[in-house]
């Protein structure tokens, strides 16, 4: 139970603090713009944007849709949004990699209010969605498309950014306790408030599960390599966002997130003498933080924000490979650690032009740093190994909007980067808005395009011609362009919005095992630019109140066509089909009854169409009754139909779930 001990604690501060929360007056505080209809995004373009204004794709998860998830699941909460595809490597607590339109995972970029969190420690630079669980999110925003103009490299595939509350008004406190399958046991506590010149906002939760086998679960054909042991996990993490006006027009800004996180996983594979059922562990831990200044004054033409930031991924792996040759069972242990870190500063400046519109100006350095050790244990084949790389960064931004009246908007930018001893690369992107009031209709379209620089293990790893990297890679690079329409009906009571996207990547980093240094046993390998993709299709996305006050309705369908150009093959984990359709149904006033319908359609496993994985529908249902203004009661069924399903060959997926919880909030 030590991993809910911080939970607890939070929790008994949130309750000796109802009195003053009870008696407290709430103060002036501007409105939450992640509460009611949301008309303002930040990740589009940076700056406070309306939504209306934009001509990006967007999808915003607001803050009520956040807290009826589990205890601190991220990677569940952007399952089948449109557009982008969840795909894990076995139950709760295992490897979680989120993929936009089609595109690698190390093409998401991934923000904490805007800081960006992808590991460098990783093989490509991708994020693990395992190791981020927030407590106290306000909204997510999620910008579809290549973005690289405005944030720079990874943005390939579009921009994940969590946004965590701010406090406002008077103060608010809540917890939350939940228990059920799997032997899982959870808790979060947040409290927030603020006044006109100082906000707070603190969470903190903790999950622990039992779980089940990564490998095999519910799988008939694997039953031969059971019975297979449970690979369960825990996780604490906590957050915190303080602003503090200093003089009027200025304000200064913190926020820190720190999480931890263990897990058993199992061996990726049986056969040939290998046993998948491993008892392998990995421990990760994320540290993020920033300090943020603003200088906006009042009627002024120039507004300013510098920020300072830092982060850094621990990764500890102790491996375990159990296989029989016939001589015997053997086990075979090793142990691998990774530390990614990456600091800097950036500079963000706004220049209100009036009828010319508005110029976004700036730049940034940062550093990342990558070092790694491989420890052998017994039976090892490894020799011990430490590497250590790093590199520097800088861009320099421009974007300008601007307005024809009250139904044209228009946006054009362009960013250079430069990573060292990478070729520097220079990305644009533009965007079309145009709305018809009289008739709730928006027209949208973009133009950009995205890079992604090779990453520092791909860089400066032993996997290069000479054994210490290929300082030859190029960054990888893509076009792509979307044309979208955002209608509403009924007087609001339906919303409809369709996407048409086609995006070329080129230049993709591939790995050739018949390439690279010369090993005991042949060629190490070597990163290369060899691979061409193209993803396009069709996002769909659906509102509508069936009957005001107590049934509403929201759909979402993604029509994905991805293909490697190279062999004209399809690429990888990206079902053609895949769409959600949930229900919030309200027969009394404090009575909810939410079922959600996921489909997912046929994909495969492996590269080169192999390993087809056959497509399914999971059903999950959650049952809320709120006992008084204080105390929300609720049930969440996950698979209720116990369909049997496979995300990657062999990793097995819960079966039918259930979990109570009750949460307070004052």
């Amino acid at each position: 139970m030590s991993v809910l001990r911080l939970t607890a604690a939070l929790g008994a501060a949130v309750l000796s603090h109802i009195q003053f929360i009870q008696t407290a007056r709430a103060q002036d505080a501007p409105p939450d713009p992640g509460a009611g209809p949301l008309a303002v995004v930040v990740t589009a373009t940076r700056q406070p944007l309306a939504i209306q204004r934009s001509g990006s794709a967007i999808t915003v998860i607001r803050a009520e849709e956040i807290e009826k998830a589990s205890a601190g699941t991220v990677a569940d909460l952007l399952r089948a949004e449109p557009g982008l595809s969840v795909v894990q490597n076995g139950g709760a607590g295992q490897l979680s990699n989120v993929q936009l339109r089609g595109t690698e995972s190390r093409h998401t970029l991934v923000l904490i209010d805007g800081i960006r969190i992808n590991d460098p420690s990783a093989g490509a630079g991708e994020f693990d969605f395992n190791n981020l669980a927030m407590a106290d999110v306000e909204r997510i925003e999620i910008l579809r498309g290549p973005q690289s103009a405005i944030y720079g490299s990874d943005a390939i595939g579009g921009v994940i950014n969590i946004i965590t509350r701010k406090g406002r008004g008077a103060p608010r406190a809540s917890v939350t306790l939940e228990g059920g399958s799997y032997g899982t046991i959870g808790a979060r506590a947040s409290m927030s408030g603020g006044t006109q010149d100082l906000s707070y906002s603190l969470g903190v939760l903790g999950v622990r599960s039992l779980g089940f086998s990564a490998y095999g679960n519910r799988i008939p054909r694997l039953a031969q390599f059971g019975p297979f042991d449970r690979d369960g996990y825990d996780r604490i993490a906590g957050n915190a966002r303080f602003a503090w006006r200093v003089a009027e027009g200025v304000e200064l800004e913190a926020g820190l997130y720190a999480g931890r996180s263990h897990a058993a996983y199992d061996a990726a594979f049986a056969g040939a003498g290998y046993l998948p059922d491993t008892p392998s562990k990995t421990r990760s831990e994320l540290l993020n933080g920033y300090v943020r200044a603003v200088v906006d004054p009042s009627g002024a033409l120039f507004r300013h924000q510098f920020t300072v930031f830092g982060n850094q991924t621990d990764r500890r792996i102790d491996d375990v490979q159990r296989y029989d040759f016939g001589f015997g069972l053997t086990r075979e242990d090793n142990r691998y650690a990774y530390r990614g870190q990456r600091y800097g500063a950036d500079y963000l400046g706004l220049a209100r032009l009036g009828s010319l519109g508005t110029l976004s100006f700036g730049g940034g350095v940062e550093r990342e740093t990558l070092r790694s050790a491989t420890v052998p244990g017994q039976n090892s084949f490894n020799a011990p190994e430490r590497a250590a790389y790093q590199r520097g960064a800088y861009n320099l931004f421009l974007l300008h909007q601007i307005s024809f009246g009250d139904r044209l908007d228009l946006s054009f930018g362009g960013r250079l980067d430069k990573v060292e001893q990478v070729k520097e690369f220079l990305t644009g992107r533009a965007t079309i808005a145009y709305r018809i009031p009289e008739s709730g209709t928006k027209l949208r379209a973009s133009l950009g395009t995205g890079a992604k620089a090779p990453s520092l293990f791909q860089q400066f790893s032993i996997y290069g011609p000479t054994r210490v990297g290929d300082p030859a890679l190029k960054p990888e690079g893509s076009v792509g362009v979307d044309f979208g329409i955002d209608q509403s009906l009924l007087n609001g009571r339906l919303t409809l919005s369709a996407t048409l996207f086609h995006n070329r990547i080129k230049n993709l980093i591939d790995f050739d095992f018949n390439r690279g240094a010369p090993g005991p046993f042949g060629p190490l390998g070597q990163y290369v630019n060899v691979a061409r993709a193209r993803t396009q299709g069709l996002e769909v996305a659906a509102d509508a109140v069936l009957i005001e006050g107590y049934l509403n309705a929201r759909a979402s369908y993604t029509y994905l066509d991805a293909i490697d150009e190279t062999t004209k093959l399809k690429l990888a984990r990206r079902p053609a089909h895949q769409g959600k359709l949930s229900l919030v149904y309200t027969p009394m006033p404090n009575l909810s009854i939410e079922p959600t319908l996921f489909l997912v359609g046929e994909r495969f496993s492996s590269r080169n169409e192999r390993l087809k994985l056959a497509p399914y529908a999971r059903l999950d249902t959650r049952v809320s009754y709120r006992l008084n203004d204080n105390l929300n009661l609720y049930v969440r069924a996950e698979n209720l139909t116990n369909a049997r399903y496979e995300e990657v060959k062999d990793f097995g997926t819960a079966g039918r779930s259930f979990y109570a919880g009750l949460n307070a909030t004052w």
